[in-house]
């Protein structure tokens, strides 16, 4: 289907455009030179993995929308390619465009592992659960070539430090036999990251997550491992995905799930326009309904950045899904999310060598 500016969409991701980051001083438009050229797909759009820098493997946060204060993310950018994805606006901190660099152009971070250790050795460091996957998922594919993922889970399994981890992809039973363990000793969640169960939709939307249907055989092999999961029913879309709401939920119970947390869309700072050419370009029928519909929950705006609102949304619209969504959980079962992990077994690694030892 011909996108918004007459291309073709890039076959297996999900933005249709790559357009210039806020923080870029010029801007670019595509021009016909009567060639024809701008009648020809696309050419395949590669994968490029480049090292990142970063000195520090932990983020901390204060948000009291979020039931953690740490985390640590492998990855900057996601091959995933959701298109509507909140941590697309990081990449223009890189000047990168959030549009289709964010899916193809991905910073990894092979030191997090070894700058982690030395982070869980430091003496004022306080043990509390670590969040993986807070911005982008720690098992998209580039991670089964990269394995930082693990090597971040092999140093918090060493030190006996609480996990929970959030994901759409089948990779992480590759870590099954560090999970296994973990969770056994109160140490380890995962959830499972799930907006749809249409196919189309779902390849449109999300084009290189793991496909539905198989994301609850990974909710099975979780449990059977012995692993609490939950679900996160997110991003909610309106008109495109709400109506699932009830179906998803029945689905993972019966799988094993045990808690349940959902998230309405929001689009911050550049996703609003990649959404909207998304819309424009999928689903031009359907664009002012969405569209409606999410300004109707935002309070006027596409995106709400309130703490308490930015994830449920607010008004008529917002709060039916709720309702929907709590009725649900009740009937089946499900409870919020518990993050209340042990900390009490943490066990700091041995201090890198070269660092001189506290006096006793």
């Amino acid at each position: 289907m011909p996108s918004a500016d007459g291309g073709e969409p890039h076959k297996g991701r999900g933005a249709v455009s790559n357009p210039e980051g806020r923080f870029e001083p010029v801007s670019r438009e595509p021009v016909d030179d009567g060639w024809g050229d701008k009648d020809l797909p696309p050419p395949t759009l590669r994968t490029e993995v480049a090292a990142d820098a970063a000195r520090t493997a932990i983020t901390w946060n204060d948000s009291p929308d979020l039931p953690f204060d740490r985390s640590v993310n492998p990855y900057r950018g996601c091959e995933h390619g959701c298109v509507y994805c909140y941590a697309r606006p990081s990449h223009a901190y890189w000047d990168l465009s959030p549009g289709l660099d964010f899916e193809s152009r991905i910073l990894a971070k092979p030191q997090a592992p070894r700058l982690l250790e030395q982070e869980l050795a430091h003496p004022d460091y306080a043990c509390a659960p670590m969040a993986l996957g807070t911005n982008t998922d720690p098992y998209q594919p580039i991670e089964k070539q990269y394995g930082i993922t693990r090597g971040v889970l092999e140093v918090l399994s060493r030190s006996r430090h609480p996990v929970s981890i959030v994901t759409k992809s089948t990779l992480v039973e590759r870590d099954l036999d560090l999970l296994g363990p973990m969770a056994t000793a109160g140490l380890a969640t995962v959830t499972i990251s799930v907006t749809t169960f249409d196919r189309d939709l779902s390849r449109r939307l999300e084009p290189r997550a793991a496909a539905p249907n198989r994301r609850l055989r990974t909710i099975r092999n979780l449990r059977e491992a012995g692993i609490p999961v939950g679900i996160l029913v997110a991003p909610v879309v309106p008109v495109l995905t709400d109506s699932e709401i009830e179906m998803i939920l029945e689905a993972v119970a019966e799988a094993g799930a045990g808690s349940a947390g959902y998230v309405l869309l929001r689009l911050p700072h550049e996703v609003e326009g990649l959404f909207r050419e998304w819309l424009t370009t999928h689903y031009p029928m359907k664009a002012d309904h969405v569209m409606s519909r999410l300004v109707d929950a935002r309070d006027g705006r596409a995106n709400d950045p309130e703490f308490g609102s930015r994830m449920t949304g607010t008004g008529a619209y917002a709060e039916m899904i709720g309702r929907r969504f709590n009725l649900a959980c009740k009937r089946l079962g499900l409870t919020g999310h518990d993050f209340d992990l042990d900390t009490s077994l943490f066990t700091p690694p041995p201090p890198p060598s070269g660092t001189q030892l506290n006096l006793l």
